[in-house]
């Protein structure tokens, strides 16, 4: 027993946990701006500390609960991807571990509805649906990212309609914006991970972005999307479809998310095959984690620092923990 916890929280990738943690947390940072600050405030109430403790522990295990799903159909690209990986060593029963995560996720599911808002059991569906969706969709080109994108914006929705009532609608400008930024950041970091799947997905029949157009071809599309989502940001800002007020905490990190982004993307030009395409996927996760705690700047500046700050140094050590890129 105690092996296969250990194979199945070596699975988990915990490192990813920043990406669904951060992102659900800014949902929950909305919340409570709509119960303490905004004038859109109707029926909101600031949630309890147990109660955000309990939305964001959901939130930092989905990734973990629902990457076993996920090793699971992806096994064949695997094999040569990431052929040290429990489930296709055999040190990680299938069957058990599909069970366990099953088991958590009905769990999630039954503290979301007796505790938590049962309105936000929508968004936990939503994203293990796409979660599966995405094992497909991935070998259709950008649809794997769109799909992808579209999985992690649940986050987000999830933690803000855990948190408490509200009498509010996901289809308002200003809101739609944020979750478009945190669609294009995941969409752009799942982009990169591709580049040390190239040999395995190509081999499986997957066509993701850098298996339909190469690897000189993605190299440089890997630096020119980069900055998409400073466009975005800007576009958004310029057409007023985002309104809310800046803050000098969000400046100061947006620029520092700025430089992981285009950095991220200058190291996949020069490393796009090769042991440092691994490494580089430390630097990859930062700024996608990062870029999402700079987006709770906007909301709750003094959190969102130290999100930002924890995000950058424990993606590095969780990262580190799992340093043999063939697993």
């Amino acid at each position: 027993m105690i092996r296969f916890l250990k194979a199945y929280i070596r699975s988990m990738r915990l490192y990813y946990s920043f990406i669904t943690g951060i992102a659900g947390w800014l949902g929950v940072a909305y919340y409570e701006y709509l119960a303490t600050v905004s004038p859109e405030h109707t029926t909101e109430v600031a949630p309890a500390p147990e109660k955000k403790l309990i939305i964001l522990t959901l939130l930092f295990l989905s990734w973990g609960i629902n990457q076993i799903i996920n090793d699971y159909l992806g096994l064949n690209e695997d094999r040569v991807n990431a052929p040290h990986r429990p489930m296709v060593t055999g040190e990680l029963n299938p069957t058990g571990a599909l069970l366990l995560s099953g088991f958590l996720l009905v769990a999630s599911g039954l503290v979301t509805w007796f505790y938590l808002e049962p309105v936000a059991l929508i968004f936990l569906i939503a994203g293990v649906l796409l979660n599966i969706m995405y094992e497909y969709a991935k070998g259709y080109g950008i649809l794997g990212n769109i799909v992808f994108g579209l999985m992690i914006t649940m986050a987000p929705l999830f933690g803000g309609y855990a948190s408490g009532p509200t009498a509010g609608t996901v289809l308002m400008p200003h809101r739609i914006s944020v979750l478009l930024l945190v669609w294009l950041i995941n969409g752009l970091m799942t982009f990169y991970t591709y580049f040390k799947d190239y040999s395995g997905d190509k081999a499986a029949g997957k066509k993701t972005v850098v298996v339909k157009y190469g690897i000189e071809k993605s190299r440089i599309l890997a630096v020119v999307s980069a900055f998409l989502p400073t466009l975005l940001f800007l576009f958004l800002r310029s057409t007023r479809l985002h309104t809310t007020p800046l803050n000098n905490t969000f400046l100061i990190l947006a620029g520092l998310t700025v430089f992981l982004q285009i950095w991220t993307g200058v190291l996949y030009f020069k490393n796009p095959k090769g042991i440092k395409t691994y490494a580089s996927l430390e630097t990859n996760f930062r700024a996608c984690a990062c870029g999402q705690a700079t987006l709770i700047a906007i909301f709750n500046p003094d959190v969102a620092l130290w999100l930002f700050i924890f995000s950058y140094i424990f993606v590095g050590f969780l990262f580190d923990l799992h340093a043999n890129p063939r697993s």
